[in-house]
């Protein structure tokens, strides 16, 4: 099991969670956060931290929202596994779904 960012996230990168992440696996895309399924060691440490409650448990995110499992699944499939965001830094990269959203302002 893993953690999973969702669509409040787009757009805002606020980052946080980054900040309490204790293993380095959030990694920054174009216009959201991802994380690395087979980095995450399932601290939960990035939950409570987030400003726009988009991060949740695998088995936890809402019905509306399950989607977002498979964006950060395809993220990594596209990036692959770098072994920690902080070798790559922030990418240009965001999967399908999040670059046709609507931009927020």
């Amino acid at each position: 099991m893993t953690y999973t960012i969702t669509e409040p996230c787009v757009d805002v990168l606020d980052k946080a969670c980054i900040e309490e992440c204790p293993v380095d696996c959030i990694y920054e895309g174009g216009r959201m956060m991802y994380i690395n399924p087979e980095e995450c060691v399932d601290c939960g440490a990035c939950e409570p931290v987030c400003p726009v409650e988009a991060i949740f448990f695998e088995d936890d995110v809402p019905e509306d929202r399950a989607g977002y499992t498979q964006i950060n699944a395809d993220f990594f499939a596209e990036i692959g596994s770098p072994g920690g965001a902080s070798k790559i830094g922030k990418t240009d990269y965001d999967p399908p779904l999040v670059k046709s959203l609507p931009v927020r302002a």
